[in-house]
């Protein structure tokens, strides 16, 4: 079987109308996918503001809102007929399916019914999500429907080890693999940093600015975040806090960080610019099964204190790229980011070592994982 012959169905739960890192990355993976010859359909709820045009052809699926806040995202809560007539007719050999409820539950029992094999790829922890929310006691059965799903799937892709690791622990399957994620270095680099752009925010050319960058939503850990930057004021450690990204939880996020200066969102060479414009980029979340957020700042030559979780223990060596700490540990946080506010010999000395261990990561190399796997499930249904 060539490349030419794949026919792909893909199911996302949000391919481009508000931009994250996992829809980011599957339409790089169509991007590649089209350049190879292969042939892609996305299957997605849609909006009429999307946040960036998509790649490959895209479908919309019938969708409401998210309740409880949430109404920038949408949910598909099933494959109407119409939609299922349009996979029919586009005659798929494998379903991708990226998101693993409601939408993704619906595709996989359509994929059984008319015998075409399924691989799901896992981008985020959502069976963490409710903790955020105060909805603890709905960890659980979220954990058991998810796994469910992925056991119904013929493969299972995580973007790292760890991840792959806590999939198992979890009853999630054994037949897990990896598609990692990638690097554009013509956007993120050290060559990117500019005083100029600094200065326009009032920052000084000596002063030391520590970032967050990324969606403004919980539960990417922006309790820790602000608790850390109050304990640091509280030290008398001097730094800036610069915030990149927007989100529902802008506000909550002013509101605790009154002397911070939120950049908003930005994209593309604008987002390269202010990434390598941070001297030290704090990540507390634990919900990426990946964190492209951080391999950006570690491109940049940027050292990274995250969370001893799924993509910070995948992307840092701690002690020579960034620090690793334990989850929701402020004090430890604080330590790691004051040590580097006060010796900028360590900070360029762990930022270059940061953007040499990033050149790995080549997009073309990542996304053609994704070929073996669809061609090794195909190639096993037909036996």
């Amino acid at each position: 079987m060539h490349v030419s012959d794949l026919r792909i169905a893909l199911f996302s739960g949000n391919y481009n109308y508000v931009r994250d890192g996992a829809n980011q990355s599957l339409n790089r993976l169509v991007e590649y996918l089209l350049r190879q010859g292969a042939k892609v359909r996305v299957y997605s709820p849609t909006t009429d503001t999307p946040a960036f045009a998509p790649q490959g052809d895209l479908v919309s699926v019938p969708s409401t809102a998210i309740p409880f806040g949430r109404g920038e995202y949408r949910l598909a809560w099933h494959l109407p007929f119409k939609t299922k007539r349009d996979i029919v007719e586009f005659a798929p050999n494998v379903f991708h399916i990226s998101i693993p409820a409601l939408l993704g539950s619906s595709a996989l029992r359509f994929s059984r019914r008319i015998g075409v094999p399924s691989v799901a790829s896992m981008h985020t922890r959502f069976e963490t999500y409710p903790r955020y929310y105060n909805l603890s006691w709905l960890e659980r059965p979220l954990e058991a429907l998810i796994r469910r799903f992925y056991l119904g799937c013929d493969a299972v892709v995580a973007p790292n080890q760890t991840s792959v690791e806590i999939m198992r622990t979890q009853g999630m399957g054994d037949n897990i693999g990896i598609w990692a994620r990638g690097i554009d270095p013509s956007i993120f680099n050290p060559a990117q940093r500019s005083l100029e752009w600094r200065r326009a925010l009032g920052i000084g050319d000596d002063e030391v600015v520590v970032g967050y960058l990324g969606r403004l939503v919980l539960e990417k850990g922006l309790d820790v975040f602000a608790e850390t930057v109050r304990l640091l004021k509280t030290r008398a450690v001097k730094h800036r806090v610069l915030i990149i990204g927007a989100g529902p939880a802008d506000d909550w996020l002013k509101a605790r960080l009154p002397d911070a200066i939120f950049a908003g969102f930005q994209s593309g060479q604008d987002l390269g610019r202010a990434t390598a414009s941070l001297d030290i980029m704090l990540n507390p979340s634990t919900t990426e099964a990946f964190g492209n957020v951080m391999l950006e700042g570690l491109a940049s030559g940027v050292p990274v204190v995250a969370a001893r979780a799924a993509g910070g223990e995948t992307l840092i060596v701690d002690g020579k790229t960034g620090r690793l700490i334990t989850p929701g540990d402020v004090s430890a946080f604080a330590d790691s980011v004051a040590a580097y506010c006060v010796d900028p010999k360590l900070r360029r000395a762990h930022g270059a070592a940061a953007h040499e261990a990033s050149s790995i990561y080549d997009w073309d190399q990542v996304n053609h994982a994704m070929i073996d796997t669809y061609m090794r499930v195909i190639a096993a249904r037909a036996k």
